[in-house]
């Protein structure tokens, strides 16, 4: 059940969405077949998402998965095996993609909070957060080779951008998974921490962001993912750009105003 702060209130069947003070946290509420993404758990995902970033009392997301033994395991393969055409195949990774580009475009850092197996679509969820932690029995893989098909929610680019190329093609070519300090090694995740820590760690995550000046977490978040689509030089000067703005705001007045007064800055988000 989610409320967006006034009467209204959006009920979802497959996700559950909880507002903090400062932070909210969406679970994917699918445990009894471990929190694997039909289609239409993405589409609630993205509805939540779009509700979300538009709250300004919100400034950051967590994503985690319902129970103790999966964030998501990934697609649903009923739903796989009715694709029969190229054409309707490009249209379901389509679909799943948007979900994903649309966490990179909002203004807040997603935190997943990966409690467990993340295969196939729910390890590419998972790379699409902004700050990944996972739970030490956390487990992660790419097994859609098994099924004569290939990753088709961001697998193949998120994956090498975060561990290599070498790595990521060994881990999609034989379908094995990494357990947590293995994924951590790798550099897949942030951190790692027992269990019953990961959403206090998460939250503290949260907390700490959101003690930060809006505009500038959303700047900084925009400078880093264009950067990553363009070369060092352009993405130098996207920096440029988005710093240029950052001292435009008011928050930026107020943060040098609070530091040489030595006091705790008061952020408008302007």
């Amino acid at each position: 059940m989610s409320t967006t702060g006034s009467s209204e209130r959006v009920t979802y069947t497959n996700i559950l969405v909880e507002r903090q003070d400062v932070f909210a946290t969406v679970t994917i509420d699918r445990p009894k077949v471990l929190n694997a993404l039909s289609h239409a758990t993405r589409a609630e995902l993205s509805q939540a998402m779009s509700e979300l970033g538009s709250e300004q009392g919100v400034r950051a997301i967590i994503v985690t998965g319902s129970g103790q033994k999966a964030f998501s395991s990934g697609a649903d393969i009923a739903e796989l095996e009715a694709l029969e055409t190229a054409q309707e195949g490009f249209e379901h990774s389509r679909r799943s993609h948007e979900l994903l580009f649309k966490l990179h475009a909002l203004s807040k850092p997603v935190i997943m909070a990966v409690n467990g197996y993340a295969l196939g679509g729910g390890c590419e969820l998972a790379l699409a957060g902004d700050i990944i932690l996972a739970s030490e029995n956390a487990q992660f893989g790419l097994p859609e080779l098994n099924l004569g098909i290939i990753p088709g929610f961001g697998g193949t680019q998120r994956l090498p951008r975060l561990i290599g190329r070498t790595r990521a093609l060994e881990i999609i070519l034989t379908g094995r998974r990494l357990r947590a300090p293995e994924a951590l090694e790798m550099g897949l995740v942030n951190r790692v921490v027992p269990l019953d820590e990961l959403l206090a760690t998460a939250e503290g995550i949260a907390r700490t962001i959101a003690e930060k000046a809006p505009l500038a977490v959303a700047l900084a978040k925009q400078a880093l993912y264009d950067g990553l689509e363009s070369s060092p030089r352009s993405g130098c000067e996207a920096e440029m750009a988005y710093f240029g703005l950052a001292v435009g705001t008011a928050d930026r007045r107020e943060g040098t105003s609070a530091f040489l007064a030595k006091r705790a800055p008061e952020w408008q988000g302007k």
